[in-house]
């Protein structure tokens, strides 16, 4: 999907130092991409010991 952003030159040529990215294309992915994996990891944690598996693990790994 093409896309028209105005972001600062100054910005976008930090960023690309800063991630090594080399397009322009690529540091937009991939900063869409860590954006989305840090939401994932809070949404997490939020449940963190609210989730009750009622898992037996001498029965999962055939322990007697």
């Amino acid at each position: 999907m093409r896309t028209t952003l105005d972001i600062p030159k100054k910005l976008m040529d930090e960023a690309m130092e800063a991630t090594g990215s080399k397009t322009k294309s690529q540091l937009v992915k991939d900063a869409l991409q860590a954006q989305i994996d840090r939401a994932k990891r809070k949404r997490l944690i939020t449940r963190k010991g609210s989730i009750d598996l009622d898992i037996d693990l001498d029965t999962i790994r055939n322990r007697k």
